[in-house]
Order: C-alpha cells, then sequence, then structure tokens
C-alpha cells in the first residue's frame, strides 16, 4: 500500500504553512516521485507544492503493508517452485529430460547420426572401387590398332551366311562390330560435335578413317562392295539418325546442366563406330547416297544449320570415292542452301569448302566436264545453275565475303554445267532450259548479270536452233530482257555471226524469228502500248540483225542450194521415204521451196 504523506494536527491539515480549513490532502508517494519534474516546474512557476513535514507519517503501516505484499509474493513462488519439481520429477521418471526429450530419443538419434556416417563411407568405398574396376579411357587409334582383320573378316563371314536375305541387318551387324571394337572410347575421346563446329573440312574429311589401319579397311571395303545399293541406301538414312539422336542429346546437355552431361557420355559412346561404319560405305559405294539425296532435301528433320556439317561429311566421304558424285549432291543439296535468303555465312563457308575441296582434285576439270551427265543425271541441273549464276553476279551493293570465292569457282562449274552432246536431245531439252532461264536473268536489271546472261542466251541459240522458236514465245513476256539480248547480238556480231551463221538452217531460223519480232514491234508501236519505247529499241536492234543476215544470204543461198541438190539426188537413188522426208524439212528450214521442185525433176528425168 502506498505511504502516505498528509498529516492532520488537531483536526486541521497543515501543509507548508498553510491552514486548509478542515480538509485534508491525500497524496501518493510513488505517484508524487513520477510527477515530481512537473511538481519542481509548478514550484518554479510559483505554485503550490505538498507539506515536507508528513515523511514519516503512517510509515509503520506502509512497512506492515509491504511486509504482507513480499508474504504473499513468497508464497506464491513457492508453490510455483513446487509444482515445477514436482513435474520435473515425474518427467525424469518417465526417462525425460528438461527439454521434453527423453535419453531413448537421444540415444537413437545418436545411432541414426552413426548409421548415416557408415553408409555414406561405404558408398565412397563403392564409388572408389567402381572406378578402379573401370576400363582405362582409350584413343581412337589405340582401339582401331587392336582389330584384327582377320577375326572381322570371319564375323562378316558368319553375319552374311546368317542374314543372307537381309542385308540390312547385315550392315548394322557390320556396325555392331565396331561397335564392340571401339567401345573403349568415349566421347571425351572423339568429342565429334565439337569437331565439326571448329575444324575446317580439310580436317574433317578423314575423320575418322585417318585411325584406322588399312587391312581393316580394305576387309570392310570388300565386303560392302557386295551389298545391294538400296540396303546401303537404307544404311546410310539409318546411321545418319543415330547421329542426329546423339547431336540432340548434346543439344540438350548443353541447356539441362550436369545430367544432361551425363546422357551425352553415355550417348557418346558407340558414334565412333557410327562414324567409321558410315564413312566406308559412303567411300566404298558413293551411289549409296545419290539414292538418298532426295529424302535428304525433302524430309524436314534432315534440314536445318546444326545438321549441315554431319552433310557435308557425308558429302565429303562421298567425293573421296567419286568427285562426280560429290559435285552433283553438292548442287543438287547444297547449293540450293546457299542461295536461300536464311543461309549464314558460316554455313555458306561450309559449302564453299566442300565444292573447293571437289574442284582442287587435279582431273577434276577431265572427269567432271566429260562426266557432266552421270546415269542419266545431270551433274550441274538447270535451276541449280540459275542459283549459281545468281551468287557469283549479286548487284553490286549485295555482294559479300563469299562473292569472291563463287568467283574462282564459276568458270569451271559453268563449264559442267553447259557440257554435254551437242545435238542430241536431251541437250537439246537442256539448252531450252537454261536459255529461259538466262532470258529471265538478263531483265532483271542487274548490268553484270545481265552481261553474264545473255552470253548464256547467246550460247543457248549457237547450240540449239530451236531456241529462237522459244525465244519468239516468250518475247513480248519478257520484253526488256529481249532489248538486252539483242543489243548483245547486235554488239557481239562478229563473234556470234560464226556460230549463228554458220549453217544455213540456222541463219534461216534466226531470220524468221526477226521477221516476227519486227511485225510484234510494229504492232505495238502501232497501237500506242505503254512500252513502245522498248519495242521501238528491239525494232532498231533487229533491222541490224536481219540487214546482216541479208548481206551474206548469197552465199548462204549457194551452200544451202548445193546441199539441197546433194540431199536430193541420194534421197531419190536411194528411194527411201525417210530420206525424202528429211529432204523435204530442210528445205522448209533453209526457204527453198522455189528450188526443190526444178531440183528434183532435174534429177528425175
Amino acid at each position: 500500500m502506498d505511504q502516505i504523506e498528509s498529516v492532520e494536527y488537531n483536526g486541521v491539515e497543515i501543509s507548508n504553512g498553510h491552514v486548509d480549513h478542515g480538509w485534508k490532502k491525500v497524496v501518493y508517494p510513488k505517484r508524487n516521485r513520477k510527477q515530481k519534474p512537473v511538481a519542481d516546474l509548478t514550484a518554479t512557476n510559483g505554485g503550490k507544492n505538498a507539506a515536507n513535514g508528513g515523511d514519516n507519517v503512517f510509515r509503520s503501516l506502509e512497512e506492515q503493508a509491504e511486509d504482507r505484499r513480499k508474504r504473499i509474493l513468497a508464497a506464491k513462488m513457492a508453490v510455483t517452485d513446487s509444482d515445477d519439481d514436482e513435474s520435473r520429477s515425474k518427467r525424469r521418471s518417465n526417462g525425460y529430460d528438461d527439454e521434453g526429450y527423453s535419453d531413448d530419443d537421444e540415444m537413437a538419434a545418436a545411432r541414426k547420426e552413426e548409421e548415416k556416417l557408415k553408409a555414406e563411407e561405404e558408398a565412397k568405398k563403392k564409388r572408389k572401387a567402381k572406378k578402379e574396376k573401370k576400363q582405362p579411357k582409350v584413343s581412337l587409334p589405340e582401339a582401331a590398332a587392336k582389330i584384327d582383320p582377320s577375326n572381322l573378316e570371319a564375323f562378316l563371314i558368319e553375319a552374311t551366311e546368317s542374314y543372307g536375305a537381309q542385308p540390312e541387318i547385315q550392315l548394322m551387324r557390320f556396325a555392331d562390330y565396331f561397335g564392340r571394337a571401339l567401345s573403349g572410347v568415349s566421347s571425351v575421346q572423339f568429342p565429334w560435335v565439337k569437331m565439326f563446329k571448329e575444324s575446317p573440312l580439310s580436317k574433317l574429311i578423314d575423320v575418322p578413317l585417318s585411325h584406322v589401319p588399312e587391312e581393316v579397311y580394305k576387309t570392310s571395303a570388300d565386303w560392302i562392295n557386295q551389298r545391294p545399293i538400296q540396303a546401303l541406301g537404307s544404311f546410310v538414312l539409318w546411321a545418319f539418325d543415330c547421329i542426329l539422336t546423339d547431336l540432340a542429346a548434346h543439344q540438350g546437355g548443353a541447356k539441362g546442366g550436369k545430367k544432361g552431361a551425363q546422357q551425352q557420355h553415355t550417348s557418346s559412346k558407340s558414334q565412333v563406330a557410327i562414324f567409321v561404319a558410315l564413312a566406308m560405305v559412303l567411300r566404298r559405294k558413293p551411289d549409296a547416297l545419290t539414292n538418298v539425296l532426295p529424302s535428304l532435301r525433302e524430309n524436314p528433320k534432315y534440314q536445318g544449320q546444326d545438321k549441315l556439317p554431319v552433310v557435308v561429311w557425308m558429302m565429303a566421304q562421298a567425293s573421296q570415292g567419286d568427285i562426280s558424285v560429290g559435285l552433283l549432291s553438292w548442287a543438287h543439296n547444297l547449293l540450293p542452301v546457299a542461295g536461300s535468303k536464311n543461309c549464314n555465312p558460316q554455313s555458306r563457308d561450309l559449302i564453299l569448302q566442300l565444292v573447293e575441296k571437289i574442284l582442287s582434285n587435279p582431273k577434276a576439270r577431265t572427269i567432271l566436264v566429260s562426266g557432266a551427265v552421270r546415269k542419266g543425271e545431270r551433274l550441274i541441273p538447270p535451276p541449280s545453275f540459275e542459283i549459281l549464276v545468281r551468287l557469283t553476279f549479286p548487284a553490286s551493293s549485295a555482294r559479300v565475303k563469299a562473292t569472291e570465292r563463287f568467283e574462282a569457282v564459276y568458270p569451271l562449274l559453268k563449264e559442267v554445267a553447259l557440257a554435254g552432246a551437242p545435238g542430241s536431245k536431251a541437250m537439246k531439252q537442256v539448252t531450252q532450259q537454261i536459255f529461259t532461264v538466262a532470258l529471265k536473268l538478263a531483265g532483271e536489271g542487274n548490268p553484270t548479270l545481265a552481261k553474264e546472261a545473255t552470253s548464256i542466251a547467246i550460247w543457248a541459240l549457237t547450240q540449239n536452233v530451236d531456241c529462237c522458236k522459244h525465244w519468239d514465245n516468250l518475247y513480248q513476256e519478257n520484253l526488256e530482257a529481249s532489248v538486252t539480248l539483242l543489243k548483245g547480238l547486235v554488239d557481239g556480231w562478229k563473234e556470234h555471226s560464226l556460230n549463228l551463221s554458220s549453217s544455213p538452217s540456222n541463219a534461216a531460223a534466226l531470220n524468221r524469228t526477226m521477221k516476227s519480232f519486227r511485225l510484234k514491234n510494229e504492232e505495238a508501236i502501232t497501237e500506242g502500248r505503254g512500252n513502245a519505247s522498248l519495242y521501238k529499241e528491239a525494232d532498231k536492234s533487229c533491222k541490224v540483225i536481219s540487214g546482216r543476215l541479208s548481206r551474206g544470204s548469197g552465199c548462204l543461198i549457194g551452200t544451202a542450194i548445193t546441199v539441197v541438190v546433194l540431199a536430193a539426188g541420194a534421197a531419190l537413188l536411194s528411194s527411201n521415204p525417210e530420206a525424202t522426208s528429211e529432204l523435204k524439212s530442210l528445205v522448209d528450214s533453209l526457204e527453198l521451196h522455189q528450188y526443190y521442185n526444178s531440183i528434183v525433176t532435174a534429177f528425175k528425168n
């Protein structure tokens, strides 16, 4: 209970000398202590202070109250301690400590921790033992050197006998043999993905066969040579699929962290064997690649810049066996890729490396020009030739680093594209297709391209007189290109006339075409068409060409009459209906109808 500081004297409270007339003021010391600063402030300001003389009044009462309060508090604390002791005693008797855990729990936890440590130690020992038992890493040359050619030959004989009617399975068994023989070569020893990305083709072309002993290769090549070409083509696609699966694992591993890296290591262990077997097949039987070129070109799963290094490597292997197959594969499948807008500089560089490698062969020109048509298929067909011309002669603003390299290989590739048996049915079709391509290119507004296209179109005219008729059909649709071509004929007449007027039939065909053009020009100019100026420009060139043809017509007509006379005599003397028919065709082409009847009558008389 708080001590009371007020004092009562004869019924009147006196505080600091003041009489309160019977009223008394009760003051609590604790409250007074808290408010003392305020009281001091009040005293400073002249306020009234409490009486100072009552400090000892009721002190005994206060002390009694304080003692009583302490006793009550001590009693409460004693009861609490007694309850805690009893509770702890009970918990201890039940096996628990002060924090609520029993001794048994502590022992169990300790045992578990000890067991966990022992398990970890055992696991470490097992991993260490596994590493010690693991086969040592082997390089590709070391593993390949251990292959016994006689053992390989015996295996292939057995595989052939076991799967006599299933050549596809025989080839898979062939790959499986190398898979077991080279199983010790890990992806670390043969990092093919990194190798294909960073190495030039000049180094890749001999990977991995440069490490295979010659006797092993010869034994394999002799056996491959006896397999049917269709089965070999199927094997090429199967092996390529295996390589692409491993490539996908590597690409996924690059994103998948440690787990992906482990998958890479596992999947790549047998890849070296696939590369070895595939390279042997492509080198010994290059036609296995030509058979699957349409699939490689058309199937979406084989498309993409990431797959291009493997495709180029495959074509390089085939070119080692036959450079004609290499160029055919390049022109049909890779050149269109180089000409696409999506082709990046790295891919274009790789594509150029392959054709440069093929053309570096000392016998390349002889082999490729003489073999421009392989098994009925042109090494460089007209659509591929068009792409080549565009890449070699771009607009000045579109030139890139690769342009100079295309310019370097263009002359020989052009020679191959235009090679063929003159006058043959197949060559006539090719020249007509090339003429159409050249006429289109001549009208695209690129002066450099137009100049080259004009020379190609004139070549087609000299090789096949039927191109004149074809030109007549395309004249109005390609008026601007026709104007360019006519100017080219006029400007280079001395050079071109040797071929264009070398025979009466060629000169007559060109003369008829010029007459047809002039009629179309006159009609367009008379009607006042919007492009009448082009028709006028074309008509000028047509007049010049017609005039030059006319000046030489006297000699040509004399030569033509001589030819007809000889042909007529031969036809009449042989009495061969086919010879007579050919004679009439010759007369029609030379426009010598007025001479024909008199010549035939003379021979009959």
